[in-house]
């Protein structure tokens, strides 16, 4: 909205016109909070699920926010906000649109919604939540929000499909989950691999709180061990059936233009160095003394995959596709090393 100066007033005294101009004057620019209230005055009237899902959309497109965090566009963020205030699955949200939504969840989704295109922080930040293959995750700015390709291989690659399949699952025993963060991939893990123990290692302290309480909330302590280390240092001497890694493999191009959003998240989770794999090297290096025989591993390196085979111009890297991604993640095993 562009800013124009106050037109001069004619003031009348005693029945006479004054013709001396005033100063002019600027109209101070709307802070976030005034363009916030001036918002919600604008609102049309919110009764569904549906017309919450909409205008938060149309908030979302015209604040040019950044989807990078398990949502893809302006609805699908929408409506995530919406199904958190209401208690509802993501599933559930789109067949229940039409349910009316109580004073008080329509007043946090309004909330949510300005404080996410105001503080630019990610939406799973401000509800603590975010899913996984269904599964929801507490995540806070200790971890990295979780939005891995891996948890749909694990589903894909390692069932009943000869075709696709890597591993008989029944047959995984040990697996290692390396940058762990919030746990989820360690999660997931435990789940397609059912007869499995997994160790979950990171060099964040404050990651491994956070990936803690996810692996009690899932009734999980049992199965899975939380180790503090850097890469294979917190596991010395084991070895596994699967080694799963999400590591940091954002190069210095990209780390130099991250959206608003992913700069509140740990940077630690993205800098994978100049070319981007400093630290998949050291995965891929360490991983065949680490991998039982018929192991492998399976790792996510975003848009790494020319440096990757570049640096080793003799591997045999399996390149898997996902429903969303191609070229994203690698399968190796440790005689194609």
């Amino acid at each position: 909205m562009s800013k124009k100066a106050a037109r001069a007033g004619q003031s009348k005294t005693a029945g006479r016109t004054s013709t001396k101009k005033r100063p002019a004057t600027r109209r101070a620019a709307k802070t976030p909070k005034q363009q916030s209230l001036a918002a919600k005055a604008t609102a049309p009237e919110l009764v569904t699920i549906f017309d919450y899902v909409r205008f938060g959309a149309a908030r979302l497109k015209r604040a040019r926010v950044a989807f990078a965090h398990g949502t893809t566009d302006p609805v699908a963020e929408a409506a995530f906000l919406v199904g958190e205030a209401m208690h509802l699955h993501p599933d559930e949200v789109e067949p229940k649109a039409a349910r009316r939504v109580p004073k008080a969840a329509g007043q946090r989704i309004l909330r949510w919604i300005e404080q996410r295109i105001e503080t630019r922080k990610p939406a799973a930040y401000l509800v603590n939540r975010m899913y996984m293959r269904g599964l929801p995750f507490y995540v806070d700015e200790r971890v990295i929000v979780p939005r891995s390709f891996i948890g749909e291989i694990l589903e894909s690659h390692f069932g009943g499909d000869d075709i696709l399949r890597l591993r008989d699952p029944a047959t995984v025993t040990r697996v290692l989950d390396l940058c762990t963060g919030s746990g989820c991939l360690a999660i997931l893990a435990a789940r397609a691999f059912p007869n499995a123990t997994v160790d979950a290692a990171d060099l964040s302290a404050d990651a491994l709180d956070v990936a803690a309480r996810n692996v009690r909330e899932h009734g999980l302590t049992d199965r899975i061990a939380l180790a503090q280390g850097d890469l294979f240092g917190a596991v010395e001497g084991k070895r596994y059936d699967l080694i799963i890694s999400n590591p940091p493999y954002v190069d210095a191009h990209g780390m130099a233009s991250l959206p608003r959003e992913c700069l509140a998240e740990p940077r630690m989770a993205f800098d994978g160095g100049a070319d981007g794999i400093d630290l998949v090297r050291q995965i891929i290096d360490g991983a065949k003394t680490h991998l039982a025989p018929g192991g492998g591993l399976l790792c996510e390196v975003g848009r790494c995959k020319p440096a990757l085979e570049k640096a080793y111009p003799r591997a045999s890297f399996l390149w898997l596709e996902t429903e969303e991604s191609e070229g994203e993640v690698f399968w190796i095993e440790p005689d194609a090393l």
